[in-house]
């Protein structure tokens, strides 16, 4: 009895002192332009400030900017990313109206966030839509996080050690005459 509380202690220690601490996804903390504002031009490129490191590559990140009928003024290819900022050229506006900021980052902890902002141009801008180089880089999809959260894992644990403690205590003496 002895031997399986210590090794009992021991396991528990160890999923203690192992567990990793839960990765959180990346959170918008400001953008240029900033969410629901109002503009008299459109802006020359949209820069989404982050709370962590935002991991890149060529096709991973995608920032897009869409009128109400669906047309895309984003400058075709990747966006720049620098730290925790990541920037996409625009091309000139179109009418007045509202505007949607889609984006979709690649998290420091390797799973992707997406989301979108939106501002209103009050008055017309000279440019035309296009056709965007990405088609699911339209809009965001709000908030979207991938894997499994922390409880998962530390029920696993406690089952796993659970049961390893019971077989211990029930056949783990030897045998006995």
């Amino acid at each position: 009895m002895k031997r399986a509380l210590i090794a009992f202690l021991f396991a528990g220690a160890a999923v203690l002192v192992t567990a990793a601490p839960a990765a959180a996804h990346n959170a918008l903390i400001s953008s240029d332009p900033k969410d629901k504002t109002s503009l008299d031009a459109g802006p020359a490129s949209v820069t989404l400030t982050f709370d962590q490191d935002v991991q890149g590559g060529q096709g991973i990140n995608t920032i897009s900017v869409v009128d109400a009928n669906g047309g895309h003024y984003e400058v075709a290819g990747d966006p720049t990313i620098k730290d925790n900022a990541v920037s996409a050229k625009v091309n000139a506006l179109g009418k007045a109206g509202q505007y949607k900021i889609g984006y979709r980052i690649l998290s420091a902890d390797g799973h992707p966030v997406s989301g979108e902002l939106t501002f209103t141009l009050t008055k017309d801008g000279t440019g035309t839509p296009t056709t965007p180089a990405n088609a699911n880089a339209s809009t965001g999809d709000s908030g979207s996080s991938d894997g499994l959260p922390i409880w998962v894992w530390i029920v696993g644990a406690v089952v796993l050690l659970g049961g390893g403690v019971f077989f211990a205590l029930r056949g783990g003496g030897g045998a006995k005459a």
